[in-house]
């Protein structure tokens, strides 16, 4: 196949978002990148069932796609308001996040994650699905550092 006649690549930026503030902070920059590099963002988030212990939780799988959805339809929101400046591909799955997440970044062209997201410890520099994905991606991975984490646990 010669050159002239091959597809471009799609310039694609994956990014997890669970709702966190530094998970809104990594879909910004994310969004800033495809915006410099006329790419587009895919805003990933994952929902597990609940962990039970001996009895059933009456939960339906499709409250909890729909309450992960109206969650990261919220953070898309906040993050860029109704003018999106580039394409922005929102993507709901089942399973554990940092699998979704390295799923999606299949063949992308970029990865971003917050440092921590919902259920860190405080003061960790980075957590577990962020260190997951670091050591398994496919593609480059950008950690974006939430401004206030700066000072967080030193008493200023």
């Amino acid at each position: 196949m010669d050159m002239e006649s091959e597809v471009p690549r799609e310039r694609r930026i994956v990014v997890g978002v669970d709702g966190s503030a530094q998970s809104r902070e990594a879909l910004r920059w994310a969004v800033e990148q495809a915006r410099a590099t006329s790419g587009v963002v895919e805003a990933v988030t994952a929902w597990e069932y609940p962990q039970t212990y001996g009895w059933r939780v009456p939960v339906v799988a499709g409250e909890l796609a729909r309450a992960a959805g109206h969650a990261l339809a919220d953070s898309v929101a906040e993050v860029v308001g109704a003018n999106r400046p580039v394409e922005i591909r929102e993507r709901v799955q089942c399973g554990n996040a940092a699998q979704v997440i390295l799923e999606a970044a299949q063949e992308a062209e970029l990865l971003v994650v917050g440092n921590r997201g919902h259920g860190g410890f405080t003061g960790a520099l980075l957590g577990s699905v962020s260190r997951h994905c670091v050591q398994h991606a496919p593609c480059p991975v950008v950690i974006v550092r939430h401004a206030h984490n700066e000072t967080a646990g030193r008493g200023c």
